[in-house]
């Protein structure tokens, strides 16, 4: 009898057709718990083990492992995502350049090892010359992993206030993942879209956002989990892709525009599954973790994944 496995994920193109059972997987079957929003989740997740398999931020997951979370990655990559739009500034604030941030408060939405903050914070580093260490993050919310500490030059937003209005007043140079409508607040990298598309044509620059992770005594027990989970949910992407090429999506979304974008630059699948395909992502992930203090040693890639999964491409 197949085993069930409660699961979450949120329904989105790559994974429609198996939360609609067009595809199911072989060796389990899926019980899907709807979380909204979904980190959510990743919170629940991470504190008490609550899903069988859930989808996962990719820097809550690497950090969890650091901290011995009996949850292990799969190396399927739901969500990829650009992040040079994620940094907003005050423009009365005196800054003219992202090296300008250095010496500066800057908010950070939620906990610092969000994983859009890794990522903005790896692009202002690696691609723009900023010095993290001078700068002073203020977090507008608590980390997933309540057992991480960050470095001494990440702190808590004061009480009572809000990142938004700190940064419209200019209490806060700059915010990553600020939502703030206010005629102060503009886009810190102009034209970010496009420099986004200009990174991932130039370097092949493609962050990862999300993964599925799954609970390590339910792989341990029932080891071909974990190739089943993976082959069932690269089915359901491949169908979502031929679609995508085809034009044949019905009401497309900014993220299937987003995705029909990348595969236009890269002539490839816009969310390859698997290690191989993925290795230059899943390495700038781990160093930017190590560098931005959330891990305290390095990873290979492998060991964020079961050794039966090293090897499969979706």
């Amino acid at each position: 009898m197949p085993v069930l496995l409660k699961t979450v994920t949120r329904t989105q193109g790559n994974n429609r057709a198996l939360k609609d059972g067009t595809v199911k997987p072989r060796a389990c079957e899926l019980e899907f718990i709807e979380v909204d929003p979904l980190i959510d989740a990743f919170r629940r997740m991470v504190r008490t083990l609550e899903f069988d398999v859930s989808e996962m931020a990719m820097t809550t997951y690497i950090t969890a492992r650091a901290h011995g979370k009996r949850m292990v990655g799969l190396p399927i990559f739901l969500m990829r995502a650009f992040h040079h739009g994620a940094i907003s500034y005050n423009v009365k604030s005196g800054i003219g350049s992202p090296k300008d941030l250095e010496g500066r408060r800057v908010g950070v939405n939620r906990g610092y090892t969000v994983t859009t903050g890794l990522w903005a914070r790896s692009i202002l580093a690696n691609q723009y010359g900023v010095d993290l260490s001078k700068i002073t993050w203020v977090l507008s919310g608590d980390e997933h992993v309540a057992e991480y500490r960050p470095p001494a030059n990440v702190v808590p937003i004061e009480k009572g206030r809000k990142m938004g209005d700190l940064l419209a007043s200019g209490e806060l140079a700059a915010a990553i993942g600020a939502d703030v409508d206010h005629p102060d607040v503009k886009p810190l990298i102009p034209d970010a879209k496009q420099a986004a598309l200009g990174a991932l044509r130039d370097t092949g620059h493609y962050p990862i956002n999300h993964l599925m992770v799954v609970k390590e005594d339910l792989l341990q027990a029932h080891p071909e989990l974990g190739p089943d989970l993976f082959n069932a949910f690269a089915r359901a992407k491949r169908l979502y892709v031929e679609k995508l090429a085809a034009g044949s999506i019905d009401k497309p979304t900014p993220v299937d525009e987003m995705y029909k974008r990348v595969m236009e630059i890269t002539g490839r699948d816009p969310l390859p599954y698997g290690i191989a395909p993925n290795r230059a992502m899943l390495e700038e992930v781990v160093e930017s973790a190590l560098a931005q203090d959330i891990i305290t040693r390095p990873v290979s890639v492998e060991e964020l994944f079961p050794e039966n999964t090293h090897n499969l491409l979706g």
